[in-house]
């Protein structure tokens, strides 16, 4: 058994950097890594693809006072840059979250965003620890920036008005962190940090208060994380993928992190793949030249191995059905079944149940996928096909398949439209919508359903025979047949022209004739309304003869128009057409009590 108290059987723990678009995310980490090597000599500084480390050395330097290195036997920290700028969705790492430990970025001014619960909301269903850097103080107005100093420093330098207009919007953020149910408080008044978040003020822009930040991101992994960063060394490499991308002379490769044993060049490895997992063989692996070296042709230098924590390039045959998100593991000295069986149960855990009939989805990561298909399955919006990578003209086939119209539809999350699909698009049977926050996605499309729903009843009403009940008014018989011409007064609903109009003799309706005209005022109308007087002309009946001065009569409602009105259009048709209805259902259903039932 190794001692795991040697600082080479720790690994770094992993950091993930999220929040909402354009809250700092990209400039912090840029920060963090500037001053990190203008710290260190560039050398030690170890350039990874998709994440920066940060050792535990250049960390104390640019912590100054905040740190004290002999307190720490972790090696330092690894910032994983999140693939595309999207909140950093379920990476996985064996079923919990990729990230050891995450920092939700949020704008001091804005608080919190669309994105910023997004990203809240998967920290609390991975369980992942975090601190919040409330960004931007700098913008705070009369702020005196200290450029890369501990936040507390820098605020005794600050005026009253500005330290308390930043408080102010310290305080909203704790607020708004309280709302998502998280108790928070400023770190430097948190006791327990597994019961309370720390939020560091500080800027991305000036550095004050990223010294802050390091040490508090050490501190947490140091005191809750040191039993998980116990690696085997030298044991079979596991990782995650973070992207799969195209190389020249290398073909498809992926980029990796690796959080757990070592990978070799040579090493059988299994990943993830859109059908199958993948079985081949590592050709190489890959990391940026040095800073350096950076002038040179080749951006990649090749390594004999890595190990955990670390992000590489890997090249390998037959990658191209690869999937960000998904597992890689190094077989070693395992039966290649087992492996195989493991990447398939890993994968199993993030099936998206789909259904016979519902929306093709298509997302960046197995995890926004995961994300999208529990989003989804709140909205009740079923899913017909569910895949990660870019939209292409299979997609648009899928989607064209779906039995109901509104179902003709593509949800694409942070992913691109593949070029030859465009034109398949144009002349396709069903609509695209893509965006890169999940629940404007959702909302954009149930506002297309809304509104297909909308038009399709204003149709059906427009085509359904609308109740009234309406009066002849005495002495105002101006025709007595050919057409009868009379005066009448719309008690209640619309009285439409050219529909069959009758009268009920005890519960038997008898049709009397035909509107063929209406007229208000002397001019010719389609419909008059309740409380309307007006005249009309019948054909068919003779005054005096099937009907008489002073008869109620009404609009002859056909069974399924009825129906339709009472089980579908109740809502969208007037109270007073409501109460015809009902009226004239009610005397119809004393006879035959299943009447437009």
């Amino acid at each position: 058994m190794t001692d795991h108290t040697n600082a080479d059987t720790l690994r770094t723990p992993i950091v993930a950097v999220l929040g909402h678009v354009d809250h700092g995310k990209t400039s912090l980490l840029d920060t963090i890594r500037g001053s990190a090597v203008s710290e260190g000599e560039a050398g030690a500084i170890t350039q990874h693809i998709g994440a920066t480390d940060i050792p535990l050395d250049t960390i104390s330097e640019m912590a100054g006072e905040l740190i004290d290195p002999s307190d720490f036997d972790l090696p330092g920290l690894l910032f994983i840059d999140t693939p595309g700028h999207h909140s950093f969705s379920t990476l996985r790492a064996r079923g919990g979250a990729l990230a050891d430990i995450a920092v939700l970025v949020v704008d001091v001014n804005d608080g919190f965003q669309p994105q910023t619960e997004e990203a809240i909301d998967i920290l609390r269903r991975t369980g992942t620890p975090f601190v919040v850097a409330a960004n931007k103080v700098d913008t705070t107005p009369g702020w005196n920036p200290q450029d890369g100093q501990p936040i507390q420093r820098s605020l005794e330098a600050q005026s009253e008005r500005a330290e308390s207009m930043l408080n102010e919007n310290l305080y909203e953020i704790i607020g708004q962190l309280s709302d998502a149910g998280f108790s928070a408080d400023l770190y430097w008044r948190v006791q327990d940090f597994q019961k309370n978040i720390g939020v560091v003020p500080l800027s991305a822009l000036t550095g004050e208060g990223v010294p802050d930040l390091l040490t508090v991101l050490m501190g947490l992994s140091q005191r809750f994380m040191k039993e998980e960063m116990a690696i085997d060394v030298q044991g079979a490499g596991e990782g995650t993928v973070l992207e799969v991308k195209d190389e020249r002379g290398f073909g498809a490769t992926i980029d990796t992190v690796v959080y757990d044993g070592v990978i070799r060049n040579g090493d059988t490895i299994v990943v993830g793949g859109q059908n199958e997992p993948i079985v081949t063989e590592v050709r190489a692996l890959l990391r940026p030249r040095a800073l350096e070296e950076i002038r040179t042709e080749k951006k990649f230098e090749k390594v004999a191995e890595i190990g955990a924590a670390a992000g590489v390039k890997i090249a390998a045959p037959e990658l191209d059905q690869a999937m960000a998100g998904a597992p890689v593991r190094v077989v070693r000295d395992r039966p290649l079944e087992d492996v195989i069986a493991e990447v398939k149960a890993e994968l199993a855990e993030i099936e998206v149940d789909t259904a016979e009939d519902g929306v093709v989805v298509k997302a960046d990561t197995l995890g926004s996928l995961e994300a999208m298909a529990n989003a989804l399955r709140e909205a009740e919006v079923p899913i017909l096909r569910a895949e990660v990578g870019d939209i292409a003209p299979r997609d648009i086939a899928v989607a064209e398949t779906a039995n109901q119209d509104e179902h003709k539809a593509i949800l694409g999350f942070n992913v691109d439209l593949l070029a030859n699909a465009e034109s398949e698009l144009e002349n396709a049977d069903m609509k695209l919508f893509t965006d890169e926050v999940i629940y404007q996605l959702i909302e954009d499309y149930e506002t297309y359903v809304e509104e297909r729903e909308r038009a399709q009843q204003e149709t059906v009403l427009d085509k359904v025979v609308r109740p009234s009940r309406f009066r002849i008014l005495p002495d105002h018989t101006f025709r007595q047949n050919d057409p009868a011409v009379v005066g009448v007064e719309v008690i209640s609903g619309t009285l439409q022209n050219n529909r069959n109009v009758g009268l009920f003799e005890g519960n038997e309706f008898e049709r009397v004739g035909q509107l063929s005209g209406i007229q208000k005022q002397g001019d010719d109308v389609d419909e008059a309304r309740a409380g309307e007087r007006v005249s009309i002309a019948i054909d068919g009946p003779t005054v005096g003869r099937g009907i008489e001065e002073g008869d109620t009569l009404w609009t002859e409602v056909p069974e399924k128009h009825a129906k339709i009105l009472e089980q579908e259009l109740k809502e969208e048709i007037t109270a007073d057409e409501r109460e015809a209805l009902a009226a004239y259902l009610e005397t119809k259903r004393k006879r035959d009590p299943f009447w437009g039932k």
